[in-house]
């Protein structure tokens, strides 16, 4: 939600703003996006030049509001609302952390919330392995989660937080582990893998997370005028 945004690039002008960012020749990027002629998009030319591109979506703009009312009165906007997904998944976390284990070999120490050195950002760490390594446990139940997961081995929709807890805690490795006990009679219960941590990856990220932090601090400026006047 943090990072939505629309009118952005699109997953081929990505591929070729990127390879044109890591010193590949126009026509290297050309081949690496599949384009035949390069793209003479705005947004592309505003990406390759360092501008921003996109519009924050509505959600994001929602979100942001909240934070800096949140901010404002000191107390969750919700009063600390619990959704049944997310009692849920507090709920099943330990049954996930537990067949994580038996599967992995590995001991999983819980952890809680980490924050970044100036306590800007933070992320929820799930469980932490040795020294290097972290844990991430999703208990979903939508259908379509569970198929990109199990038949597309797609974890694409939570590899913010993925790479989030390792550039928060410093790890190089996590653990997303999906728990689903409803899949215990044919044994697939547990779909889980490990991700490297990816420093391009986390820099995109980190920038997009600086630029929702100025959202949020235009957006309780103005509601503290307000309050003043």
């Amino acid at each position: 939600m943090v990072r939505a945004k629309v009118n952005g690039l699109d997953e081929k002008q990505s591929k070729y703003v990127d390879a044109v960012m890591s010193g590949k020749s126009e026509a290297q990027a050309r081949d690496i996006a599949g384009y035949k002629a390069a793209p003479r998009s705005e947004a592309v030319q505003k990406a390759i030049a360092g501008e921003p591109v996109g519009d924050w979506s509505s959600a994001a703009l929602d979100y942001a509001f909240r934070l800096a009312v949140e901010r404002i009165s000191g107390e969750p906007l919700d009063e600390g609302h619990e959704t049944w997904a997310m009692r849920r998944g507090h709920e099943l976390e330990p049954h996930a952390r537990m067949n994580h284990e038996l599967e992995s070999g590995l001991i999983v120490e819980e952890a809680g919330f980490a924050v970044t050195d100036d306590g800007v950002f933070g992320a929820s760490a799930d469980g932490l392995i040795g020294s290097d390594e972290g844990a991430e446990y999703k208990c979903f139940v939508a259908p379509d989660k569970l198929r990109s997961f199990w038949f597309d081995n797609d974890a694409s929709d939570v590899m913010d937080q993925v790479q989030g807890g390792m550039w928060i805690t410093g790890r190089k490795r996590w653990h997303l582990c999906l728990y689903c006990p409803a899949l215990e009679p044919v044994g697939k219960q547990l779909w889980w893998k490990v991700f490297d941590r990816d420093d391009d990856y986390i820099d995109k990220m980190v920038t997009d997370l600086l630029d929702f932090k100025d959202l949020v601090d235009r957006y309780e400026q103005k509601l503290r005028m307000k309050e003043a006047a």
